[in-house]
Order: C-alpha cells, then structure tokens, then sequence
C-alpha cells in the first residue's frame, strides 16, 4: 500500500485535542494498513518521530433508514504518540 493511501484524514474532536496536549494524535486509516504502515505515512507525512501506534477498529453499526436497515462502513482509527518535545503543525491551528 502507498504510504498516500493509509491516511485518510485527521480525526478532530474535544477528547482528541485534550490527546493533542500529551503528544497524541488520532487519525482515519485505511482498513488494510497496519502499524508500520502508519508509522511510515506519519514520520514521512509530517517530519516526526513517531514512538507508538495504537489502533481500534470500528465496526458498521446496523441503522434504520426509511422501512429497511442500512449498515454505516466499518473504519479504522490510529492513535499515534510522537516523540516528546515535537509537534505535529496540521493539527496547531484548529
């Protein structure tokens, strides 16, 4: 997999900016990548040292839409921890 192709997007939420403080930055991944993979994307992505990788897999809930059932897509979120002292600028300004 292309190290373009496993990050999605930046995940911005309250508990996540709160993670931000502590050198914790929770991304969207690509179902297929692994840790590794991730750890790649981000040191090349942003210029970090990255020192760990945690990963949860979010499975599709079951949702009513209209008289039939609809499942929203499984995804895959990477909670990264970065090197002490560094930053990740993306996430800086929001």
């Amino acid at each position: 997999m292309h190290l373009y192709e496993v990050l999605r997007r930046p995940l911005i939420t309250e508990k996540n900016t709160l993670l931000k403080e502590s050198g914790k930055y929770a991304f969207d991944v690509a179902i297929k990548a692994n840790k590794n993979e991730i750890k790649k994307a981000v040191e090349k992505a942003f210029t970090v040292e990255v020192m760990s990788v945690n990963i949860i897999s979010v499975h599709g809930k079951t949702k009513r839409r209209g008289k039939g059932l609809a499942v929203t897509p499984s995804r895959k979120k990477a909670l990264v921890t970065i090197k002490k002292g560094q930053k990740i600028e993306f996430f800086e300004g929001i």
